[in-house]
């Protein structure tokens, strides 16, 4: 999983992610790059509706307030 935020900042690389994981703060773009399914919330637990971005695929994420869970 890596998490692209600005271009004056190094990528956020998740390694095997597993269970709920808050956003960074100034996050903009995840992409999947895990053999499963991820799913992207609006808020920091994992709670609510979401939207489930597959393998090798990415999608535009809610800086400061989202999470993601794999």
């Amino acid at each position: 999983m890596v998490v692209f935020s600005t271009e004056a900042q190094p990528l956020d690389v998740y390694r095997d992610p597993a269970g709920c994981q808050q956003l960074p703060t100034l996050a903009h773009v995840l992409a999947n790059q895990t053999d499963r399914p991820v799913k992207v919330y609006g808020n920091p637990f994992c709670l609510g509706p979401s939207v489930v971005v597959q393998p090798g695929y990415g999608t535009h994420v809610p800086g400061g307030a989202g999470s993601f869970s794999a």
